[in-house]
This record gives C-alpha cells, structure tokens and sequence, in this order.
C-alpha cells in the first residue's frame, strides 16, 4: 500500500507546520504518527545541551516516536519541522486500532519498523568504522538532497561533528 492510498482510504486530516514547529518534545508521550505531504522534517535529541539529529524526515515517509506510541513511554526524540511542511495526521488511538484489525496496515508498519532499525544500524556502523569526511561522501552520494535542504548546522549534527568541521570537510571538495 502506498502513501496517498492510505491516506486517502482512512481519511486523514492535513496539517501546516511553519519551519521549526516542535511536533513532539522529548520526554512528552507520543499521541500521532505523521505522514510527510511537503518539507522536511528532523528527529533529534538532547545530549547534556547538544542536539544530535538521528534522522531527517522527507516527502512521502511517516514519521513518529514509535517505541513511545508502541509502548507509551516518554519520546525519547523531538521531532521538529525544518521547512514549512504539510502533515497528514493520524492520532494514536486510530493506528493502533488499524495496528491490530488492518493485515495490510500490520504488514506497512512492519516493513516501516524494520526499514527504521536497518537504517540505523547502518548509521552506527558508520559512526563507529568511518571518519566524517567519508560519512559526508556518502551522505552526499546516497542522498544529495538533504544537502540542498537542510541547514548547515543540523547536516554537522546529523555527522556527529562540529559546524567549523563540516565547513573544513566541505572546502575540501
């Protein structure tokens, strides 16, 4: 099922976020699950006063704190708009309702949980075997886009160095 099927199957109300609207602080419970219509979006956390950006969030993804609305626990992650964004909604009670009576909505959120969970085993990896001039390569390779759209500073923190590093890495080109 894609995107635009579902959402025009269940009906989902559209939202309009102005750029850098917090969607859900960290420590808040989730209560929706989002759905990317236009913008950019970003999931982020605090670690002792540094944000460290975990994930970026385009046209056509979903995107929520899924272990706090799975287990209804405190979100470990802000998700914030970087761009103006249109946002389909869809609140807690109405996905886990579909999580348990819909077989085609299980099986999406499945392939949603396990893309997420490869995606960030692969970050790690990167974290751990490659130095941030070769994590800047391939992020430039494998998703050139983020680079036109998302600011400088988040781009740093999403690599896990300094805006003055990334600077540097860039003039290298």
């Amino acid at each position: 099922m894609d995107l635009l099927e579902f959402i025009s199957a269940h009906h989902l109300q559209e939202i309009s976020y102005p750029a850098k609207t917090v969607i859900l602080q960290e420590g808040d419970k989730a209560r929706f699950i989002y759905f990317v219509k236009k913008g950019c979006l970003r999931m982020w956390l605090n670690n002792h006063g540094t944000d460290i950006t975990t994930q970026f969030f385009f046209e056509g993804t979903a995107i929520a704190s899924l272990e706090s609305l799975l287990k209804d626990e405190p979100s470990d992650y802000t998700i914030e708009t970087i761009e103006p964004c249109s946002l389909f909604v869809m609140s807690k009670q109405e996905f886990l309702l579909l999580k348990e009576t819909d077989k085609s909505f299980k099986i999406w959120l499945d392939d949603i949980i396990l893309e997420r969970f490869f995606y960030y085993s692969k970050h790690l990896v990167s974290y751990l075997r490659t130095k941030p001039q070769q994590r800047y390569n391939e992020l430039l390779c494998k998703h050139p886009e983020i680079l036109q759209r998302i600011p400088q500073h988040y781009i740093a923190s999403y690599l896990g160095i300094t805006p003055v590093s990334l600077s540097r890495i860039r003039s290298r080109k």
